[in-house]
């Protein structure tokens, strides 16, 4: 969305694009899931009074047009790349075959995963636990616009602060805004690290990915 407010920003994807291509480059299998809060959030057309699962059902297909976005962003930056949505729609997406999605990987194409798990009352940050599962991630990484969880808004309180690391229960306990309760707890029972960063840093993505310290991370009490 950048700064329009609403949309795409074609800046914002380009900028994407280059970090994921250098990613890419460094032999990492990479699969992202996207939102479409930028379009339209079906949580809050429900609580103006839309019925709930009509409104996640819109929420998915935002989330589609994000994903055939941000691929043509990749691709024009000569990054191979498949959208596999959750909601049939053959002729723009393949459908989630989850053995499909790996090879895919395998061969050095980005995995985008669209529609959510195709089911209403399950968030995107559910779709990226559940998906990372399945297709055997290392860790999820969590794309947000401050570069980390704190105890606080920092936009809100300035003396909010940072958390270089924390347990899932830490997260659940104090309610912490990283992912929805859902999705820690899916982390949580499988020991799926979680690394929340600032993804208009550039160069954040492939920092995270080489163990340096960028965000939050929410793991096990176990190190």
């Amino acid at each position: 969305m950048g700064e329009t407010g609403y949309g795409v920003d074609p800046a914002i994807l380009s900028s994407l694009a280059v970090q994921i291509k250098q990613v890419i480059a460094d032999g990492i299998e990479l699969a992202i899931v996207v939102g479409g809060g930028n379009i339209f959030r079906g949580m809050k057309a429900s609580s103006a009074g839309m019925d709930r699962a009509q409104a996640d059902y819109m929420g998915m297909l935002a989330t589609v047009m994000n994903a055939l976005a941000l691929q043509d962003a990749l691709e024009r930056h000569d990054v191979f790349t498949r959208v596999m949505s959750a909601i049939e729609m053959q002729q723009i997406a393949e459908p989630y075959i989850r053995r499909r999605a790996v090879r895919h990987m395998e061969k050095g194409r980005v995995v985008i995963f669209a529609a959510g798990t195709g089911n209403p009352y399950f968030t995107t940050d559910t779709t990226a636990a559940l998906r990372a599962l399945e297709i055997n991630a290392d860790a999820v990484m969590k794309a947000t616009k401050v570069d980390g969880v704190y105890d606080a808004d920092p936009k809100t309180h300035p003396d909010a602060c940072k958390f270089d690391e924390l347990t899932y229960i830490e997260v659940l306990n104090r309610g912490l805004q990283v992912m929805d309760s859902t999705a820690i707890s899916l982390c949580m029972d499988n020991d799926l690290p979680i690394i929340v960063f600032n993804m208009e840093t550039e160069g954040n993505i492939n920092r995270a990915l080489k163990g340096e310290p960028v965000g939050t991370i929410v793991r096990g009490d176990s190190r």
